[in-house]
């Protein structure tokens, strides 16, 4: 029986925010409003959710480290979350490294990029596509972003400054996104959400599961296994077990890694509850498959250059 894996693990999708700063119109609205999203109401994380907050919700997983990804800061201010997040106690190893946001296709894009590569927990950028028909449902203002001939104008400044990006959105854009990432082949990319399965028909499931498929063959697209349960609300072990082995499939250890996406999954999940159905379907693997899902695969993508032979992280929590 193959050893479960119970070494350093890394995180590398989360977010923290303050809603005091009034940054995040997403949270904003929601919180006025009440307006529900892909995920359902927003209501349990209309709070602040900081450092000390995240270190609660993953104290029992062993989390030496984590990524924070931009959580929707305003377009008006932007360059001020990573400035935010430079002055946090990051000591514990929350917000080791960050993907910023910039809005590839804005008139100040190479600035802004520039800008964001000086800073050097600054690994990737992120700026999401994912385009739905429903208001509610969409994070992007407008459909085929990733093929305007602006927004690829940005995305080569990414690549140029050596950063990695990370891609959000719905599977009825994998082909626009096969596209893209055939077109950047030195870029690499990093698929957010498992491809995020919103669609839970049989057609929509069976669109998800090609177009994984056709992005897992790319070599420089990898792949975050997170926020399933944004997909699945009243998941359980086994609604949640085929669609992990399908990414795992698709992309293979080497290639994929765990990630929490707290608060948001805490929607529908706690951090101990996803963690377990990672550790669960893993087991199933070899010991060094697992330790690259939940360690490796993070640490060589975002550059995180943490030793993991050093045994004295064992055991550490953030």
């Amino acid at each position: 029986m193959t050893e479960r894996y119970d070494g350093p693990v890394i995180d590398p999708h989360h977010h923290l925010w303050d809603l005091s700063l009034q940054r995040h119109p997403w949270l904003q609205k929601a919180r006025a409003s009440g307006v529900e999203m892909v995920f359902g109401s927003l209501a349990p994380i209309l709070r602040d959710y900081g450092v000390d907050d995240y270190r609660a919700d993953a104290a029992r997983q062993n989390v030496v480290a984590t990524v924070h990804v931009e959580a929707g800061w305003s377009d008006a201010h932007l360059l001020e979350e990573s400035r935010w997040l430079d002055g946090l106690d990051r000591t514990s190893g929350v917000a080791r490294r960050y993907i910023a946001r910039a809005p590839l296709d804005g008139p100040d894009a190479i600035r802004l990029l520039a800008a964001e590569a000086e800073n050097p927990n600054v690994v990737g950028i992120r700026d999401v596509v994912s385009w739905h028909p429903e208001p509610a449902k969409s994070f992007a203002a407008r459909a085929g972003r990733m093929g305007d001939p602006a927004w690829r104008a940005g995305l080569a400044e990414v690549a140029r400054l050596g950063l990695v990006f990370d891609l959000m959105l719905y599977p009825w854009q994998m082909d626009e996104a096969l596209d893209l990432v055939r077109a950047f082949p030195q870029t690499l990319f990093v698929l957010n959400h498992g491809g995020s399965p919103a669609d839970r028909t049989q057609d929509g499931m069976a669109l998800w599961r090609r177009g994984l498929r056709a992005l897992g063959g790319e070599p420089n697209v990898r792949l975050k296994i997170s926020d399933l349960v944004a997909y699945d609300n009243d998941w359980t072990l086994e609604s949640l077990r085929p669609v992990i082995d399908h990414c795992l499939d698709c992309f293979g250890p080497a290639r994929a890694m765990f990630a929490s996406d707290f608060p948001v999954a805490g929607l529908h999940a706690s951090f101990d509850e996803i963690y377990q159905v990672f550790r669960i379907v893993a087991a199933e693997l070899s010991y060094d498959e697992q330790r690259a899902l939940f360690f490796a695969t993070a640490n060589d993508t975002y550059r995180l250059a943490i030793t993991d032979a050093v045994e004295d992280l064992r055991g550490r929590h953030v």
